[in-house]
């Protein structure tokens, strides 16, 4: 996908951006002309991925932040208006996963979990279409949902609810605020590269008597053959947030490499 100069002149709020899946959206948003903002509860970690845009000639800026703290994200939504004057884009990806079977799930982790994977979101995607709003700008929010969300997998059963939440409430954000020129969309990733995947292996790992290393290797695509690298799902969130997405409104596009079926 060729993304060079398709978010020219934006503004881009990510959330959970030091690494993962974040990392690859705010470096595919920045390949397609975006200025960036970080928001992360890792501060160190967004200043370091920041920097690395920056060495490629993206304006940038990295928040410290939590995305369950109302304080918090106005915070980081009058900062990127204060740096750059506009805000045209948010994605939601920050997020929060802990293993469980359904009969063990402690309560204290299932509250993370919906804290911070659905009302985070919802918090978020109010701030900041209230600052869209106010300004008369048009916008676009991306909520990185899950293929767990439409399939449910053995162990994590909170983590599905809590994404199954996101895209139901991406579709009535989308309804809601369409009138305010505001579209929003979610995408579904599944076998993507990352410390979060690494970690369902090393949890499965002593429980199933598979070394780590060999689970994670086969937790791919089928008809891919590979994992799915952040910045492919990042290109898509890109792609999401221009005005060639504006036909697409509420939907949850699976970014799986064809492993779920609707």
């Amino acid at each position: 996908m060729a993304l060079e100069g398709l978010l020219e002149g934006r503004t881009v709020l990510v959330t959970g951006a030091a690494r993962g899946i974040g990392h690859g959206i705010a470096d595919a948003v920045s390949e397609a002309g975006a200025r960036v903002a970080l928001l992360d509860l890792d501060a160190t970690g967004a200043r370091e991925a920041a920097t690395a845009l920056e060495a490629r000639g993206c304006e940038a800026l990295a928040i410290g932040g939590d995305v369950t703290d109302p304080v918090s994200v106005r915070g980081a939504v009058d900062a990127i208006l204060e740096r750059f004057g506009a805000l045209d884009g948010l994605v939601n990806n920050a997020g929060a996963l802990r293993m469980a079977p359904a009969l063990d799930i402690q309560a204290a982790d299932a509250r993370l979990q919906y804290d911070v994977n659905v009302y985070g979101v919802l918090l978020a995607s109010r701030i900041a279409a209230a600052a869209m709003i106010e300004r008369r700008m048009r916008g676009a929010i991306v909520n990185v949902a899950s293929n767990a969300g439409k399939v449910g997998y053995p162990n994590m059963a909170a983590y599905n609810a809590s994404k199954a939440a996101v895209i139901n409430l991406t579709r009535g954000l989308a309804a809601e605020w369409a009138e305010h020129g505001i579209n929003v969309n979610a995408v579904c990733p599944g076998g993507v590269r990352t410390e979060m995947l690494e970690r369902v292996a090393e949890w499965l790992s002593p429980r199933v008597g598979t070394r780590a290393d060999e689970l994670f290797a086969g937790m791919v695509p089928a008809q891919l053959g590979r994992h799915i690298e952040p910045i492919e799902v990042g290109r898509v969130v890109a792609f999401l947030l221009s005005e060639h997405a504006l036909i697409i409104r509420g939907q949850a596009l699976n970014t799986d490499g064809g492993d779920t079926p609707y």
